[in-house]
């Protein structure tokens, strides 16, 4: 059973999502539920991508067209299946192969820094968007982070473990961004997911990203194996042959994050989750752990900003005697740092979840680069002033939080910076 919205001049742009959502109920009370359910839970891949609008030109050529809804039909285990409006609206699908999902995405205003281009919060949330985005089309739960059905008759979530992303180039505001994911099984407890970042309008590759994560217990908060069971449910969605977004012998995602032992040159005390941190696991998503490596808070920008005008006023005899002054270190980021340098790489490895009533240390320390890294991004000879040269555009920093009263080690993780280019404004409002 096919509903329709009404086509006397009842387009997509002409009707609220309000009064259509009204309109589509009204339908399912009248015609009741449909018989040919069990066909729609079985409906091919391709059906799947064919319900989906990809181009822009198809949207547009299409938005005179009445918007066509089938009836939102539930699991045994009471959760949505089927096609929705967002489905039909999403700029998304599975591949040809059913294998890996695409999506594109607008970089808006919100979503860009100071330099008009995407924070890497928003480039992590984007990835995170699209993994969901990817195993809702399979058709798994729509409650959640891509559970299962024996995941939710068994209480399982997925955690977490490790993040890393690169980003080669950040994309500005209003620039369309395409980006790639696909899974993989990777043992007995982990589950492995890829992703790539392309410009839309070049065919670029601006970022590649690359995760693990862990089944989990909801009640128990306890870590468990992936089940056979489990396992059966998503290996028809992963490629046949192993796939990396990362297929270098000697790449970023694989090194070690050493932890940070000594006492840290900067530290950032007493943070505390914000209701907003927390994600549908009911625990601190995993992108409000990178804003808290990389933040300066207000109380450090006072200071800094306190330092800057007493020289700059002469209240100082001379610069060496403004070291000398004590103000507090709470910097979770040399803010020089932030000034001159984009991320270039973040590497995060998760050890314990974080909840909203949990006080939360962040402690950072530069860590020395290799000069095989820096030779490798200046294309350098590997001549000692190219090296020299070289540090001073490149550096690194071991990241650590910790649990305020016990010291429990949350996570650590490692940040690659870059000096950060020369732009010239190619956007206008």
């Amino acid at each position: 059973m096919m509903l329709k919205l009404p086509s006397s001049s009842t387009s997509l742009s002409s009707l609220s999502s309000c009064n259509a959502a009204l309109i589509i109920r009204k339908q399912c009370r009248s015609f009741g539920a449909s018989s040919d359910s069990s066909s729609r839970l079985k409906a091919s891949i391709r059906r799947r991508n064919d319900a989906v609008s990809c181009e822009v030109a198809d949207s547009s050529a299409s938005s005179s067209a009445p918007l066509v809804a089938e009836t939102k039909e539930k699991d045994a285990a009471g959760f949505r299946v089927g096609k929705s409006v967002a489905d039909r609206l999403r700029l998304g699908s599975l591949t040809e192969d059913g294998l890996s999902y695409k999506e594109k995405f607008i970089v808006r205003c919100y979503e860009v820094g100071v330099n008009k281009t995407a924070t890497v919060e928003t480039i992590a949330n984007l990835l995170q968007e699209v993994a969901c985005n990817h195993v809702q089309s399979l058709g798994f739960s729509t409650d959640g982070f891509g559970t299962t059905t024996t995941m939710r008759k068994l209480h399982l979530i997925w955690a977490t473990a490790r993040m890393h992303i690169e980003i080669y180039k950040y994309p500005a505001w209003s620039d369309v961004v395409e980006v790639e994911t696909w899974y993989e099984s990777e043992g007995p407890i982990w589950t492995r997911r890829d992703w790539i970042l392309k410009d839309y309008a070049t065919c670029e590759v601006i970022g590649r990203a690359t995760s693990k994560f862990v089944m989990m217990n909801q009640h128990t908060r306890r870590l468990e194996k992936v089940s056979d069971d489990v396992r059966k449910e998503y290996l028809g969605f992963c490629p046949r042959e192993p796939r990396l977004a990362f297929p270098e012998e000697k790449n970023g995602s694989l090194k070690k994050i050493a932890k940070l032992e000594d006492a840290a040159q900067y530290s950032r005390q007493g943070l505390v989750p914000r209701r907003a941190d927390l994600d549908m696991n009911q625990h601190v998503n995993n992108v409000a752990y990178i804003g808290w490596f990389l933040e300066v808070g207000k109380v450090e920008l006072l200071c800094i900003f306190i330092l800057r005008f007493s020289k700059r006023h002469g209240l100082f005899e001379s610069a060496d005697s403004a070291v000398g002054l004590e103000f507090p270190c709470y910097l979770s980021m040399p803010q020089e740092i932030i000034d001159t340098h984009e991320l270039e790489t973040i590497t995060l490895d998760y050890r314990r979840e974080c909840q909203q009533d949990d006080v939360v240390d962040s402690h950072t320390s530069p860590e020395p680069v290799e000069d095989t890294k820096v030779s490798e991004l200046n294309g350098s000879n590997g001549t000692a002033a190219a090296a020299a040269e070289g540090k001073e555009d490149y550096c690194q920093f071991l990241h650590l939080l910790r649990l305020s009263g016990d010291g429990l080690e949350i996570n650590r993780g490692r940040t690659e910076w870059r000096k950060k280019p020369t732009r010239h404004a190619n956007h206008s409002v």
